[in-house]
């Protein structure tokens, strides 16, 4: 009797991982153009003042058809991004560049709007947030150095 208790519970556990397994197979392949994004977010952390402001977010078509980037827009001026305009095959990828304006100094909480021909998200947006350093060249009130009238620049 207990041969046979052992045997149901191994079937039923063999059942269960097959179930599990199928859950997590790869997404099923959407008909038409969809895009997929590595990251929603890049975070920075603590940015020097004029420092490296660019970061990227890669995107993939994981539908069956070409992927257009039509337009890929900042939420400030402070904001520029740059998509590719040339379409995206089926499982290739492409790569979005955000460039932030780092000569503002305090915090950095701006979006990316990324319209496409996606049937999944025809509009996708994406953020990035840190912190830019104080400029080094401004006084504890934030007003510019002054030097005095022919005194010598250093």
């Amino acid at each position: 009797m207990k041969i046979q208790t052992m045997k149901k519970l191994l079937f039923t556990l063999s059942l269960a991982f097959a179930a599990s397994t199928a859950a997590f197979a790869q997404p099923e392949l959407v008909t038409g153009p969809a895009i997929s994004i590595d990251k929603d977010s890049h975070d920075y952390g603590e940015v020097p003042f004029g420092g490296n402001g660019e970061c990227e977010f890669k995107v993939t078509n994981t539908g069956t058809e070409p992927l257009i980037l039509a337009q890929c827009t900042g939420s400030c001026g402070c904001t520029v991004p740059k998509c590719d305009p040339n379409p995206i095959l089926p499982s290739e990828t492409s790569i979005i560049t955000v460039k932030y304006d780092t000569k503002r100094p305090g915090p950095i909480h701006k979006t990316v709007t990324i319209s496409s021909n996606a049937v999944n998200a025809p509009q996708k947006i994406v953020t990035i947030k840190g912190n830019v350093g104080p400029d080094p060249a401004a006084t504890p009130s934030g007003a510019p150095v002054k030097t005095p009238a022919g005194a010598p620049n250093k």
